[in-house]
């Protein structure tokens, strides 16, 4: 199970943090102080559960709940809570509240609550399984074909860049690389020409610059999520699949090595934007022979 925790108060985000790491629960991959730190990163990491605060400064926990499902997120949710107001806690069962723990934190309490919530998970995903197969019985329909931008989008969502601003670019890339069929990539500059005429733009030496910073920008984002993701720990799915498909696996490591280490002044990432280019447009292909 993988965890992330809102909470104003830091004492109870480390003493959560230690209760789950230490019992063997699962792992906690992100905690913040905030409603509003806390809506990029769930959406981005995308959490099994979500342990939120009922009162914080700023968003409260029911509408950081409510904001993150508006924008997506399918997880659960578990309440942490001093009040026992009986509107307080009937509106966060509305918002889709599973369990409340109650405030101070007491170790026996999340571990039973914290059980039964990863049952009541694992229940799901079997139902869902079986409801799927029986489905798929008898179906002799051809799957869709998945489109260029939704392949695109699917990768850059598991490297957390989803909604960087040059997602645009990267899908209008890898069209123009399909419709050519090329096997290795023209150089990045007219790379970059030919996809901003694509998109309407006049492919000026100012135009390309631009979009050549705003790709470095995101795939430097991208290392930054996934060397995170490898500090917490080295087995979670979308380290294991993107660090060495994607990156310098060298520079992955480092950056992990200084997070655990808390550096406050990390040395500056290279950024191989070809390699990355290279590999998103080899899985496009991919993807889209799946569905032939």
């Amino acid at each position: 199970m993988r965890y992330f925790i809102v909470d104003d108060d830091r004492a109870s985000r480390i003493m959560l943090k230690n209760m789950i790491e230490d019992t063997e629960l699962g792992v906690v991959i992100g905690d913040v102080d905030s409603g509003v730190k806390a809506i990029p990163q769930v959406l981005s990491l995308e959490p099994d559960l979500v342990l939120i605060d009922l009162l914080m400064p700023g968003l409260d926990g029911i509408e950081t709940i409510q904001q993150l499902k508006m924008q997506g997120y399918t997880g659960q949710f578990i309440m942490l809570s001093q009040v026992v107001s009986k509107d307080m806690v009937g509106e966060a069962y509305q918002v889709g509240v599973e369990f409340f723990i109650h405030k101070p934190i007491n170790q026996i309490e999340v571990q039973s609550i914290l059980r039964r919530t990863a049952e009541q998970l694992k229940l799901q995903h079997s139902l869902t399984t079986i409801r799927e197969s029986l489905a798929g019985i008898g179906s002799a329909e051809k799957p869709k074909t998945r489109s260029i931008g939704d392949i695109v989008l699917s990768k850059l969502h598991g490297m957390g860049i989803v909604a960087d601003s040059s997602s645009r670019d990267l899908i209008a890339m890898m069209e123009v690389l399909m419709e050519r069929k090329v096997v290795q990539l023209p150089a990045l500059k007219e790379l970059y020409e030919l996809t901003l005429h694509k998109l309407g733009i006049e492919p000026t030496s100012k135009e390309c610059k631009a979009m050549e910073q705003r790709i470095r920008r995101t795939i430097l984002t991208a290392m930054e999520h996934i060397a995170s993701l490898g500090a917490i720990d080295y087995t979670i799915e979308e380290f294991e699949y993107y660090a060495p498909r994607y990156f310098d696996f060298q520079e992955i490591s480092q950056r992990m090595k200084q997070i655990q280490e808390d550096h406050f002044l990390p040395t500056p990432l290279k950024v191989n934007s070809k390699k990355f280019l290279q590999v998103l447009y080899i899985e496009t292909i991919e993807e889209q022979k799946k569905n032939l």
